[in-house]
């Protein structure tokens, strides 16, 4: 069964775990909210299940999580697909040296940073986050 088959029980069971909090973080924005869903450690697991599905065997040697709820769900995707997990971090949180990307979103701007040397050449990279509401920090 493919990971996002239509007919895949698991997707709608995940879906009800996901509480729609209207007008957060301001008016306007229908906010995904997560934390319902980590409530329910099925729900959690098969959500991990179905990006492992998905991924595995797609020689994919890194997983970047954004912060935070990128922390959540990348590093047992990582753990599972055999890559190394690398947080995305906002402005001031890596020691050493980092590469930073600004961007912004439709409630502001804001920018993530990494450690420099984090990828390597030709290693081929999956970015996690919670989820994506507007697309605005991915």
């Amino acid at each position: 069964m493919s990971a996002l088959s239509d007919d895949d029980s698991r997707i709608p069971a995940i879906k009800s775990k996901i509480r729609v909090v209207p007008n957060f973080p301001k008016p306007g924005i229908m906010f995904q909210d997560i934390t319902t869903l980590l409530l329910d450690p099925k729900a959690f697991k098969d959500t991990i299940d179905l990006f492992v599905e998905r991924y595995t065997g797609k020689n994919i040697s890194v997983v970047a999580g954004i912060e935070a709820r990128g922390f959540i769900f990348g590093p047992p995707i990582a753990l599972a697909i055999g890559a190394k997990f690398i947080p995305l971090r906002k402005p001031k949180k890596l020691p050493g040296e980092v590469i930073s990307e600004k961007y912004v979103l439709e409630y502001g701007t804001d920018c993530l940073e990494m450690h420099v040397g984090a990828v390597e050449p030709d290693e081929r990279a999956l970015v996690v986050d919670d989820l994506i509401a507007t697309g605005g920090t991915l």
